[in-house]
């Protein structure tokens, strides 16, 4: 028996995301490590594919990423060896107890990288990656600028307050509460905290910018909030889009656009699949890597749930002022 969190058609996931029993595990076929999995991550883009998702008609295994141990190697497979410690990603169908991977997406875990934080180790330090590059490559932020990174008290937002510290790119967080800003203010002391809980907000940006420009804003949430980043930009930025926590429509006027020049482009994961060398993959996985074992401060776990408990783990992701990653140990 080989249990994995299942779903047959989209929709809430807390419940249309069952545990199943999948049968007995295949060996892996040649090019493939067998992992039992130890842990998995519930990242918010998980739950939106859940939720889209058209009735398959099938039973289909949730999640692209997770870490366990190798039991077994197939034909060909010469860097990795029974009990060597792996994360793997992107792997549809991660949330399984035992998985076979394509030996080429997982990668070695560090011997100081608990299990829990292994799990986060390349998803969310990959996508901090491209955001950073997306900014200071592609509109040329340096140091006489600002980036807007909204929700930066998520994994994502403060991993890449991480990396652009390392890379001396100034930025202003953004996030709802006083309480999320105060968080932020210890652990980042050096960097400018907003709460979009003051009416005066976009004022706030423009003085902790002290007249700096303001090119970028990062936003994962969408929705009417969108509107007010656009608002703080300078004339020609670009507000980057990576989410959709909202899951609202964003409302502008023509005039936003007329009068500011400003401009909205879109990034995910899935662009770092498809438009990125294999070299600079392979060289941000590399730094992914750095990134978890060298800044565990960043790599909060928010709880930690068995399998049968998908539903509850699922629901706590969007629990008010959770800090962290919500992982599961199956």
């Amino acid at each position: 028996m080989s249990l994995a969190i299942t779903y047959r058609r989209g929709g809430d996931p807390s419940e249309v995301l069952k545990v199943n029993d999948i049968g007995e595990s295949q060996p892996p076929g040649p090019g493939e490590v067998q992992v039992q999995v130890s842990a998995f991550p519930i990242h918010p883009g998980d739950l939106m594919a859940v939720s889209a998702a058209q009735s398959a008609g099938r039973e289909l295994v949730a999640g692209v990423e997770a870490t366990g141990v190798v039991t077994e190697v197939g034909a060909g497979v010469t860097a990795f060896s029974a009990g060597t410690r792996v994360t793997f990603f992107p792997h549809p169908g991660a949330w399984r107890q035992v998985a076979n991977v394509d030996a080429a997406i997982a990668v070695p875990v560090p011997d100081s990288v608990p299990d829990e934080v292994a799990a986060q180790m390349l998803c969310n330090p990959i996508t901090a990656l491209m955001l950073r590059r997306a900014a200071q490559q592609h509109f040329g932020v340096g140091f006489d600028a600002v980036v807007l990174n909204n929700a930066a008290a998520s994994s994502v937002g403060r991993l890449f307050t991480a990396v652009a510290e390392q890379h001396q790119i100034a930025t202003i967080s953004i996030v709802r509460s006083e309480q999320r800003a105060q968080q932020l203010r210890d652990l980042f002391p050096t960097v400018p905290v907003v709460s979009t809980s003051d009416s005066g907000w976009v004022q706030q940006v423009h003085t902790a910018a002290a007249g700096r420009p303001i090119p970028v804003a990062l936003d994962p949430v969408g929705g009417p909030a969108a509107r007010d980043l656009l608002s703080a930009l300078s004339s020609g930025g670009t507000l980057i889009i990576y989410g959709d926590l909202a899951q609202q429509p964003i409302a502008l006027d023509a005039a936003t656009f007329v009068y500011s020049a400003v401009g909205i482009t879109g990034l995910t994961i899935n662009r770092w699949l498809t438009a990125v060398s294999p070299e600079q993959r392979a060289s941000d996985v590399a730094t992914a890597v750095m990134i978890t074992a060298g800044l565990p401060q960043h790599f909060d776990v928010a709880a930690v749930y068995p399998l049968d408990r998908i539903a509850d783990a699922v629901r706590h992701v969007s629990q008010p002022g959770k800090v962290g990653t919500v992982v599961v140990t199956p």
